[in-house]
């Protein structure tokens, strides 16, 4: 099912079983940020952007590399070169997703983004190299930018599609049968918001941050924490600014987030997810958030 119906998919979701496939990445890859600089079509509505000037393409490159280099200690994380003509790539979980056997294209909506869909390279290494068959919905009308718009609980095959000018509800409903998933809810992004990763993360199938501020309708931050409780922290307006509502489990033991993230993250919450069974691992991205995303916008997820 697909629905905006609050209470019906609560309902749904309470019957599912953590069932459905690994609640974790079997591997990541990433896109190197070459050419990092300020995309302007971007720019129009995504607030979370920094001015031309606040961007440094040497240290956002660095950054990269040690977000690389971290994560491969932990599953195995191939990094595809960057353009200089896409500098939004270096945010490829909008753009290319996997589920069991395939693989999903998003359709970004603006022209500067839509060009990443069309990389040889990494489609090659998914059909080709992985052998995943191919969805592509780059093609058509509706934006749908894959796991920007939609947080997926891969244990149970939910998903938590946001709707902004990044993805309408035809948008979600491709994303939704492309991912093969059991039910989604569907909901508003408060204005100002345009990815729900930002404003939400569910972690390894059984926790949940949550930043209400993102939500148009209160109702779906109440059933999301109602459902994840009690491992479901509502970040403070401090903690959403500082991305740490951009985080990701790619292990059953630790979930991750940028330095600032980490930073600003309360006593508390620390606190909470080591009783859900995560450590906290951070990497320092200053720079790459100036591109408007953070730690989780960087990580592509193979399943």
């Amino acid at each position: 099912m697909i629905t905006r119906d609050v209470a019906g998919f609560l309902a749904t979701a309470r019957a599912t079983h953590a069932d459905f496939g690994p609640a974790t990445a079997r591997a990541a890859f990433l896109v190197a940020p070459d050419g990092f600089r300020l995309a302007e079509q971007s720019a129009v509505d995504n607030r979370y952007m920094a001015q031309a000037a606040g961007f440094d393409a040497a240290r956002a490159s660095a950054e990269h590399r040690e977000l690389h280099r971290a994560l491969s200690q932990v599953l195995p994380t191939v990094c595809f070169a960057g353009d200089p003509e896409t500098p939004d790539a270096l945010f490829p979980n909008n753009v290319f997703a996997t589920a069991a056997g395939r693989y999903v294209v998003g359709r970004m909506r603006h022209p500067v983004r839509q060009r990443e869909a069309s990389r040889a390279d990494i489609r090659a290494f998914f059909g080709g190299v992985l052998d995943y068959a191919e969805i592509d919905l780059s093609t058509q009308p509706h934006p749908c930018e894959l796991t920007g718009a939609l947080v997926i609980d891969r244990a149970r095959g939910l998903g938590f599609c946001g709707l902004s000018e990044r993805c309408d509800e035809t948008g979600a409903r491709l994303m939704y049968e492309a991912l093969g998933l059991r039910a989604t809810l569907m909901f508003d992004l408060a204005p100002g918001e345009y990815h729900t990763n930002v404003v939400l993360a569910i972690l390894a199938g059984r926790a949940a941050l949550v930043c209400a501020g993102g939500f148009a309708d209160q109702a779906v931050v109440e059933a999301i924490v109602d459902f994840y409780a009690p491992h479901a922290l509502q970040l403070s307006p401090a903690e959403h600014a500082a991305f740490a509502g951009n985080a990701i489990a790619l292990s059953d033991d630790a979930v991750w987030m940028s330095a600032q993230a980490a930073a600003a993250l309360s006593g508390p919450h620390r606190e909470a997810l080591a009783a859900a069974g995560f450590g906290l691992r951070s990497i320092g991205l200053d720079a790459i958030e100036a591109g408007g995303g953070s730690l989780r916008c960087c990580v592509g997820e193979i399943y």
